[in-house]
């Protein structure tokens, strides 16, 4: 393992910080569509993600839930660290949405790390700004854009996630995600294939 953090990590965290994260993380790798963490679940240990996407949502008093950010290779999620930290209750709910290649590692080094290495304690401040940044889009993008555009938004995300014009994914998935009702995200995506934008497959939607 301590080859792969090197490839992934090498250039960021010094040689010692990769060697104490090798003696303490598990490794893990889990299938897409798997639960890594539930609301109202304890928190003892932080992802570092080496392959793949994971989907940070956010539930509501309904059960319904809505999607915040995605963390892709070498992310970390702030509202997890959060948690450790405070040892308080996960808020989010956090889905592979790919096969995904992970670190877990146990809270109890996040302090003793931030104080003993400035690359560490640069790359958590530096996630909670990236996290920031990408709830306050996901904030501007409720408030200010119409569901057509959220939707566009939406599917151009998973093209750059996934790298591929083909996104396997339903109706009920999108709606779930961007918190709507099925109906409309198919009348929507009817009116988006009209003008040429995409194309709708049996199992799949072809972004033109």
């Amino acid at each position: 393992m301590i080859q792969e953090l090197k490839e992934y990590y090498g250039s960021q965290f010094e040689l010692a910080l990769i060697e104490d994260i090798n003696s303490v993380a598990t490794f893990m790798e889990v299938p897409a569509g798997q639960d890594l963490i539930k609301p109202g679940q304890y928190i003892k240990s932080m992802p570092l993600l080496l392959s793949g996407s994971i989907k940070i949502m956010r539930p509501d008093a309904d059960g319904n839930e809505l999607l915040l950010y995605h963390l892709e290779r070498g992310n970390t999620c702030a509202m997890t660290m959060t948690c450790c930290v405070g040892n308080t209750k996960s808020e989010i709910h956090a889905v592979t949405e790919t096969p995904v290649k992970l670190l877990m590692i146990p809270v109890t080094k996040m302090e003793e790390w931030s104080s003993k290495y400035k690359t560490w304690r640069n790359f958590v401040f530096t996630s909670y700004h990236t996290r920031m940044m990408e709830l306050l889009e996901s904030v501007d993008n409720i408030a200010f854009n119409n569901m057509d555009e959220r939707l566009e938004n939406y599917l151009n995300d998973k093209i750059k996630i996934l790298n591929s014009k083909h996104i396997y994914t339903t109706h009920k998935e999108i709606a779930a995600d961007l918190h709507t009702s099925r109906v409309v995200i198919s009348r929507l995506l009817k009116k988006m294939e009209n003008i040429n934008k995409i194309k709708l497959h049996r199992s799949f939607i072809e972004v033109v």
